[in-house]
């Protein structure tokens, strides 16, 4: 989802990325939307004029995984760092080993929205709560990184996405929910009550040298 300016837009789950129906889509990391794929890598296609399918990614995807998070979080917050900072950002958390690393933990998951010829325009991933949250409950899940590209947004597939991480997390027993979210991003913050999610923390997050604030927020899963 897109608000007014790259800045608005901003949500983390790490660094989630509001949509449709007002927001815009998002895009999501923690230390750390409509229509849901099943836990087993099914695929959930969008309507006929509009094809999009989501699917479980799987660690021969992990290089298409760094491609697009590296592309969507440069597009939607990349003017905001100095290069130094946004360098140092993408090289910790961007990269190929970087996902084929999260991909090879059984607790944890990602989902790419793919159109018809396979072109990958967005994706999530979810797992383990690691947001700094003291007193951290054993059984909590997260919805870590939710981007889609740019051009790609107002399709709800933002919406499709974070609800095919958070039925996942339900699926694996998560009993408590978390999500990140930028504290200027009041849109974000907006939809993530409608989820269900209230605020019960902050903390900074680190990109290079620069430290932004972000919301911790927490739902009882369903």
């Amino acid at each position: 989802m897109q608000w007014a300016t790259p800045r608005q837009a901003r949500c983390r789950s790490t660094d989630l990325l509001p949509e449709a129906g007002g927001w815009a889509e998002w895009a999501a990391d923690s230390p750390g939307r409509d229509g849901a794929a099943g836990s087993q890598g099914g695929s959930v296609t969008d309507s006929e004029e509009n094809p999009v399918a989501i699917r479980r990614a799987t660690l021969a995807d992990a290089a298409v995984l760094a491609g697009l998070g590296t592309a969507t979080f440069v597009e939607t917050f990349g003017r905001l760092y100095t290069p130094a900072d946004l360098s140092a950002f993408l090289t910790r958390s961007r990269t190929i080993e970087a996902y084929r690393e999260f991909l090879e933990d059984p607790r944890a998951a990602a989902w790419l929205a793919l159109l018809d010829d396979g072109q990958a325009v967005g994706y999530v991933t979810a797992g383990p709560c690691k947001l700094p949250v003291p007193g951290l409950e054993a059984d909590a899940g997260e919805v870590q990184q939710l981007y889609v590209l740019a051009r790609h947004q107002q399709r709800r597939l933002g919406t499709r996405l974070f609800t095919t991480a958070l039925d996942w997390l339900n699926e694996r027993g998560h009993a408590l929910l978390y999500v990140g979210v930028w504290s200027e991003n009041h849109g974000a913050q907006r939809l993530y009550e409608r989820f269900g999610f209230e605020k019960i923390g902050e903390y900074d997050f680190p990109v290079g040298e620069h430290l932004d604030r972000e919301f911790i927020l927490k739902r009882v899963a369903a």
